[in-house]
């Protein structure tokens, strides 16, 4: 399952009573990473915008040119694709599939070091799987499904959530960065 209908799916593990519409500039952001996003990214951005999903995984805002963002300078997407295309340059050695480093946009963190990004592999970026580096095993998984998809998996399948996070998660939650108390 693929794009807006992967966040519906979504919303069915994780409410969206805290999220909030980014109102991002969607030609602006692609005119800036020359290329389109995923569809279910654009709609988990008006639905639930950036923020923080059961106190443990980081939706990354597009851009950091949102007024009063508390994270600025970081972290974005620019900054932590950085860190994923040099974790791909230590990693891909004991890779059982090849992806090209320009490809790796990443899209969340976890508070236990864990980057979850797209192989920007296909033209069609509703056809990007995911790929994650998870800290504790020290390698990179690729994936055949979209962000949605695998946030699901990850909220809805114990098996699943062992295997690709390295924190342990409550109950299926969200909060946009905007509704977020400061620590």
């Amino acid at each position: 399952m693929r794009g807006t209908e992967a966040v519906a799916a979504l919303a069915e593990f994780m409410p969206v009573a805290h999220g909030m519409d980014e109102r991002v500039a969607w030609g602006e952001v692609e005119a800036a990473w020359k290329t389109r996003f995923p569809s279910d990214y654009v709609r988990f951005m008006e639905v639930y915008g950036s923020g923080v999903i059961s106190d443990g995984i980081s939706i990354l805002l597009p851009s950091l040119q949102a007024e009063g963002y508390p994270y600025t300078p970081g972290p974005g997407l620019e900054d932590e694709t950085s860190i994923a295309r040099e974790l791909w340059e230590t990693c891909c050695d004991e890779a059982d599939f090849d992806v090209d480093l320009e490809s790796i946009v990443a899209w969340g963190v976890t508070s236990g070091a864990d980057i979850y990004c797209w192989a920007a592999t296909d033209e069609d970026p509703d056809r990007w799987p995911v790929l994650t580096y998870v800290r504790y095993t020290d390698k990179m998984q690729l994936h055949a499904f979209g962000m949605a998809e695998f946030l699901r998996k990850v909220l809805g399948d114990a098996g699943f959530q062992e295997r690709e996070i390295s924190v342990t998660l409550g109950e299926a939650s969200f909060v946009n960065w905007r509704n977020r108390s400061p620590r």
